[in-house]
């Protein structure tokens, strides 16, 4: 069974009023994650209900600089209580921290605390789009040289905090093969895997049209995608995605490593006291 996770472009998804048709549809098909930031989930829990998983961002333990990073005042009270009332509902419900340099030392802390608590910590890492990706599905996030990772040492730190606290709580949803590639990015500047877009994942935008990942225009629409899968243009491409070295989000690497059936054997065996979280209902 396949992964969706569902993200609109340009703003959040529960804004749309079609989304419960949308998780219905998936659901049937798919394991769904539906990733938000916190304003709207709680209003609803019955559409939400037919996602496997609800990702609510949550960037600090400190509400002003929650809310600051959010661009929002309240946007922390907002998503603790959805985090609360997903969890009330018996929807599987997890915290979602950007990694940037505003937050780099507390997301330990922040982590511990959500662990105790018994919530899901599933991690993003500050990423944003050049203003040259014009040509691609669609473009994510804007620079910002304040929270750009500059403290490189620090982030390898924390990579290596992950790993200890993963020792003693589960509830900390990244594998130790991602940390270890993040680290080693970050301390060598050489990546450690190859990108599998269009072999492991790919992306579909609004208009039913598909990508191996946002950074690239769209090369096929839905319909033509089960004719075109096994094509000699879908292998070349393959191959010039797995070169690709653009972006650093966390999920096209979590899809690159663990995508094949030995990756999720793989998680499989570092996670299994968090399989419960993963059981389709």
């Amino acid at each position: 069974m396949g992964v969706v996770d569902v993200v609109f472009s340009g703003g959040n998804p529960l804004l749309r009023d079609d989304i419960e048709e949308i998780l219905r549809y998936a659901s049937s098909h798919f394991i769904v994650t539906v990733y938000d930031n916190g304003s709207l989930a709680g209003e609803k829990i019955d559409a939400l209900r037919y996602a496997d998983f609800v990702a609510i961002s949550i960037d600090s333990l400190d509400p002003k600089k929650n809310d600051y990073l959010k661009g929002v005042d309240g946007a922390w009270h907002r998503a603790m209580e959805a985090v609360k009332r997903l969890k009330e509902g018996g929807i599987n419900v997890c915290v979602s921290p950007t990694i940037s340099q505003h937050n780099l030392y507390e997301l330990l802390d922040l982590t511990r605390y959500f662990a105790e608590h018994e919530n899901p910590v599933w991690y993003c890492l500050y990423s944003y789009d050049s203003p040259e990706n014009i040509e691609g599905a669609f473009s994510i996030g804007k620079m910002r040289d304040d929270y750009t990772i500059t403290d490189r040492e620090g982030m390898v730190k924390l990579c290596r905090g992950l790993m200890e606290l993963q020792k003693r709580y589960g509830y900390i949803l990244i594998t130790n093969e991602i940390l270890s590639a993040i680290m080693n990015l970050y301390s060598t500047g050489m990546r450690t895997w190859k990108c599998k877009a269009l072999q492991n994942f790919f992306v579909i935008n609004h208009l039913g049209q598909v990508s191996g990942c946002h950074l690239h225009k769209p090369i096929a629409s839905i319909f033509e995608l089960p004719k075109a899968w096994n094509s000699r243009k879908f292998n070349m491409l393959r191959k010039t995605y797995s070169e690709c070295t653009r972006c650093t989000y966390l999920c096209y690497i979590f899809y690159s490593l663990h995508g094949s059936p030995a990756g999720s054997l793989q998680i499989a065996r570092q996670h299994w006291k968090n399989a419960k979280l993963f059981l389709k209902k």
